[in-house]
């Protein structure tokens, strides 16, 4: 899988992924990334700083034009640490571990981040609104309940399969429950509910 395929791919999923979630201002988007998957290759065995560029290269613009930060998390070797710019972490309270990721310890993913990043810091744990995962490298743990998963016309970046997700507040409440303000045709008490008060 040559740069400008992996490229166009990711490109072409993450325009699927934007013209079905629209995540707001300042939101947080999760990225895990196998490179090794990439090839083809069992996670972790064949890490590759190339295509880790790549990925990271093509990714930040797309989120940048949408508003959205990105966190990408490291392997199992950092406990799964994830690295973001330190603005994030400040304005939403996350506590910076002490690691710089390495191509074996963190990914290559990470570490082209790290070279892109502003002022990266790694963190232990996120909420992010939303996430892709290029190669099966388990990123539920750090997206918002309730999460909601998007299809996107790309399965695969290089030989890796790719998920996506987003996520949404909890429904809560029951069958009388509204959840969307533009079907509210009713007053909030009829007079009835008004005199008992």
């Amino acid at each position: 899988m040559d740069a400008n395929g992996i490229r166009k791919q990711l490109q072409e999923a993450l325009n699927d992924y934007f013209r079905n979630v629209e995540l707001k201002k300042n939101s947080l988007f999760v990225l895990g990334c196998s490179t090794s998957e990439v090839l083809g290759k069992w996670m972790g065995s064949d890490s590759n700083q190339s295509i880790g560029n790549e990925i990271i290269e093509t990714l930040l613009p797309i989120l940048n034009e949408h508003h959205v930060y990105l966190a990408v998390q490291g392997c199992q070797h950092i406990n799964r640490a994830l690295l973001v710019e330190r603005e994030v972490a400040e304005r939403r309270n996350y506590e910076p571990v002490s690691v710089i990721p390495t191509l074996h310890a963190g990914g290559a993913a990470q570490v082209a981040s790290y070279h892109q990043f502003t002022d990266p810091v790694e963190v232990e744990h996120i909420n992010a609104e939303g996430g892709m995962d290029i190669g099966d490298t388990q990123i539920g743990m750090h997206v918002k309940f309730v999460q909601i998963p998007i299809k996107t016309s790309i399965l695969n970046i290089g030989k890796a399969h790719t998920t996506f997700l987003s996520s949404r507040p909890k429904l809560i409440g029951g069958a009388r429950a509204i959840y969307d303000p533009q079907k509210i045709d009713e007053p909030l008490l009829s007079d009835k509910e008004k005199i008992s008060l």
